[in-house]
């Protein structure tokens, strides 16, 4: 039997049957003074993959936050097999400023990745991140939220036409993928391109813990270790029904043709026909309404939160549905983000 390797970073080892709560200096303040991320490394007494957990690339984005915390810190990991490297705040500054990019430097730190040395301050941050914590892994997770203003329902993102990055999603369990590489510089496209399969799984919206969707990607991070022999357990996960979103065809940002205030008449994660009104805008006396339509039968996987919109502001994202997966939807009783997946195989 192979036995276990410890895993090395820059500046540190954690051997087999060890954890370690790491600060991992990233960049320095104007001060001089370090800039930490927190990093926990468990590395399990038998061999098995390396996995990330990551969260906040998107300093005001909270739910991840608390995925990663809790499979740190409140899981049972003693028989993990492999290692496990959680990294729940990835963004430091913006974290602290509550911002979603990087602030001063105002730079997406999820446009940044593989990073460079002798580059910008935030390729820079990027670079030490990827080298050390997400490189010598196997599998990644990237937890995001919507932006502020707006919602996700859960559902993960990923190149479906990598067949390791396909059974990384699939395993995850949500009942929707959104197909795609991702733009350059996301961490999950060049994480995947160089070896590392990597996901990213949206949920809820910013500046905020929602016990609904931490417990359901709770369920989809177990799902996935699972899958790959992280966890000694058969509790790989099938999420009743499932739509993968291929073309750009099959998915539209619904946006505003007239300012004004917005009430929606459909939910988050619901089903809306072709033809139906999602939403309507109306001035401040209620004189002048715009009515917008589905163009196509489909689940609104996001909505905005904040009714104040100019033209051209989004409003809702929407992605088409066939008709199998519209009777699977009504059997099942509808998305419901807190719903636990059945036991079953990650391949159906």
């Amino acid at each position: 039997m192979d036995e276990a390797e410890p895993f090395t970073y820059d500046g540190g080892r954690v051997d087999p049957g060890e954890r370690a709560n790491v600060r991992y200096t990233v960049s320095e303040t104007y001060l001089g003074d370090p800039v930490r991320i927190p990093v926990t490394i468990v590395v399990g007494e038998e061999p098995g993959p390396t996995a990330f957990l990551s969260a906040a690339a998107h300093g005001d984005e909270l739910n991840g936050v608390e995925v990663v915390r809790e499979v740190a810190h409140e899981w049972d990991l003693s028989d993990l097999r492999g290692t496990l490297i959680c990294l729940p705040v990835l963004n430091v500054p913006g974290f602290i400023a509550q911002e979603r990019y990087l602030p001063v430097y105002d730079r997406d730190l999820n446009r940044s990745f593989p990073g460079k040395a002798g580059s910008t301050s935030a390729k820079r941050m990027a670079r030490r991140i990827f080298d050390n914590f997400v490189e010598p892994c196997d599998v990644g997770l990237d937890l995001h939220t919507s932006t502020r203003g707006r919602t996700n329902m859960l559902h993960a993102r990923a190149d479906m036409a990598d067949p390791s990055v396909a059974r990384v999603a699939k395993a995850f369990a949500s009942n929707v993928i959104i197909d795609g590489q991702g733009p350059d510089g996301t961490l999950r496209r060049e994480a995947s391109e160089r070896g590392t399969a990597t996901i990213t799984i949206e949920m809820g919206e910013a500046h905020r813990f929602q016990r609904e969707f931490i417990d359901r990607a709770l369920v989809g991070v177990e799902s996935v270790l699972a899958e790959f022999g992280l966890l000694p357990t058969e509790r790989v996960r099938w999420p009743g029904w499932r739509t993968i979103v291929e073309g750009s065809s099959d998915k539209t940002w619904l946006r505003a043709d007239a300012g004004g205030l917005v009430d929606m008449h459909a939910a988050r994660g619901g089903v809306v026909r072709e033809g139906e009104t999602i939403c309507t805008i109306a001035n401040p006396f209620k004189t002048e309404r715009a009515h917008v339509e589905a163009p196509f039968t489909g689940l609104l996987v996001g909505i905005l939160e904040n009714p104040v919109v100019y033209p051209g502001n989004p409003l809702c994202h929407l992605v088409k549905l066939d008709g199998d997966t519209l009777d699977a939807i009504e059997r099942s009783g509808g998305p419901d983000p807190s719903r636990d997946p059945t036991a079953s195989s990650a391949a159906e």
